[in-house]
């Protein structure tokens, strides 16, 4: 049979396949031929990267699982909480931010305070200078307020809310001579009536001595007096090994460790854990993570110690505080999942920073969320 043209027809060659080149060829030769430093410097950045990468990760995860759940009807107010007050309370001067508090404004404080769970008013008194001394003339008006408040809320106290910038040019608390004067301080504002002193000095770095040391003989002071002394701690390490990556982002310390926090804390009457000013940017975040530190914080507190959590009661939006996830109502699911189901028997409470920034959705939140959520 002769052949038709199809099938005398040579199959042609088959087309040769581009050869694939190797997409890291070319990034791996250029940083072999990086100098020895900058390659131990890119592969110190990769690492670092990985890292903060993966404890990010590791940190949504467990915030996620943390915030998750309903809040306990069990965990509400015992009557143990505080609020913040500005320096107007006390004393005003032209230029001053806001305006020199009248008999109206005190009437409409205690209004709101007898009709919740506050106990405490820490009033911003002094700050102390930045040599450690107090000037009582920064507060002509802390008597009225002070007689003002025992007189209207029976059972209310007031505290002086005292402290200053820590390090650099500012207030020194390794300088013995400073600690000095501030301890004097405390014993200058408890004669003047207040029920105790509460302190606030910021940053103040895990394991600072001088820090221990002032807290220790302010207490001395306090005691002698009759008197509280609080303190605000900034918060608490979540899990082991993230104090110093978070060190590193914040730019400043960030956390304490639960055993830094525990050596202060038995110097004290009182702690206020100030669980704002997270940088975190999602409610569901924020909420998790206060629910984590309201029970490292319970760890690390002796229960002979009232333990309160701060917070947040005002809208400043920068890096540090996104104000549509640093909500009240976030704040106080946290704390409630925190304590769970069956709160520990020990003195506990939330304190709300700050009363000129306050507006009536956080004071409705605070009551129908924490005051009243049992009934």
């Amino acid at each position: 049979m002769v052949e038709s043209a199809v099938e005398r027809a040579v199959e042609p060659d088959p087309i040769p396949e581009p050869r694939r080149r190797d997409p890291l060829k070319r990034p791996v030769a250029w940083y072999r031929r990086l100098p020895r430093w900058s390659r131990r410097t890119l592969a110190a950045l990769v690492a670092l990267c990985t890292l903060l990468g993966t404890l990010v990760g590791v940190t949504g995860a467990a915030l996620f699982v943390e915030g998750a759940g309903t809040p306990p009807a069990a965990a509400h107010s015992t009557g143990d909480d505080a609020l913040w007050l500005g320096h107007a309370w006390v004393g005003w001067q032209p230029g001053s931010a806001g305006a020199p508090k009248t008999d109206a404004d005190l009437q409409a404080l205690v209004d709101q305070v007898r009709s919740s769970g506050i106990k405490d008013l820490f009033v911003h008194d002094g700050p102390f200078e930045m040599d450690g001394s107090l000037n009582p003339a920064r507060s002509p008006k802390a008597e009225w307020f002070i007689d003002a408040v025992h007189r209207e809320l029976p059972g209310v106290r007031v505290q002086a809310w005292l402290g200053q910038v820590v390090g650099g040019t500012s207030l020194h608390l390794d300088d013995a001579a400073t600690r000095g004067r501030i301890v004097a301080g405390v014993g200058a504002a408890l004669d003047r009536g207040f029920d105790g002193v509460h302190f606030d000095f910021e940053p103040v770095a895990d394991g600072d001595s001088g820090f221990l040391d002032v807290v220790g003989a302010a207490h001395a002071v306090t005691a002698s007096h009759h008197a509280l002394l609080s303190v605000s701690v900034p918060q608490v390490e979540p899990m082991t090994g993230f104090r110093l990556p978070g060190d590193l982002l914040a730019g400043h310390p960030k956390w304490w460790s639960q055993d830094y926090l525990r050596r202060v804390a038995v110097d004290c009457d009182q702690v206020a854990v100030m669980a704002y000013d997270t940088s975190l940017p999602t409610a569901w975040a924020y909420r998790g993570y206060v629910a984590r530190q309201t029970q490292v914080a319970l760890s690390a507190v002796p229960s002979n110690v009232q333990l309160l959590m701060g917070v947040p009661a005002f809208h400043t939006h920068d890096p540090g505080h996104w104000v549509d996830a640093e909500t009240m109502p976030a704040a106080l699911d946290g704390i409630r999942l925190g304590l769970g189901a069956h709160p520990p028997a020990r003195p506990f409470g939330v304190a709300l920073y700050v009363d000129f920034a306050a507006t009536p959705a956080d004071w409705s939140a605070y009551r129908s969320d924490w005051l009243t959520t049992a009934h």
